[in-house]
């Protein structure tokens, strides 16, 4: 196990090492923008609606913009090895390394082309537009249509070295 390394209990209860995580969480202004929006749109419900009560707009929507904002930057990318099998957690979905063919990072300079023409309809992907760095991981798997998963990470090395040490 390397330095950042953890075991901890997952929620079936089995232990897993954790090998890499992180949370994509959304910029500072993000929180900004929405809280802003939020309260605009009040102000503006609050002036046009003479009859609401003044707060209620406030009440309603600016909870509403924060959870909107909590809730983009809840995404997790993982790394974990349980019973001596690693997988990729990315978001909902998992993906054992058992299947992975290769790994890259992909920098921020390649990003618009690896989402834009070059991508392929059938791959998974997982992008965060915050975040500028992707990590792909191609698939050798004959049971699954798909070819390849594309997923935002800040540390992109960091997943691909995780996800391919020791095979």
């Amino acid at each position: 196990m390397g330095e950042n390394d953890t075991q901890r209990p997952n929620r079936a209860g089995t232990a897993e090492t954790v090998l890499h995580d992180e949370r994509l969480g959304v910029p500072l202004w993000y929180w900004f923008a929405g809280v802003g929006v939020a309260v605009i749109l009040s102000v503006e419900v609050h002036l046009g609606s003479p009859g609401v009560p003044a707060w209620l707009p406030y009440l309603v929507l600016v909870p509403f913009a924060v959870w909107i904002v909590a809730r983009l930057g809840r995404t997790r990318v993982r790394v974990v090895e349980r019973d001596g099998e690693r997988y990729l957690l990315a978001g909902k979905a998992t993906l054992p390394a058992s299947v992975v063919s290769r790994a890259a990072a992909v920098p921020a300079s390649a990003k618009s082309a690896a989402l834009g023409r070059q991508l392929d309809p059938a791959a998974f992907v997982l992008n965060r537009s915050w975040v500028k760095t992707l990590v792909l991981v191609v698939l050798d798997d004959a049971d699954d249509p798909t070819p390849y998963w594309l997923v935002s990470s800040r540390r992109p090395d960091d997943v691909v070295a995780a996800l391919v040490r020791g095979s």
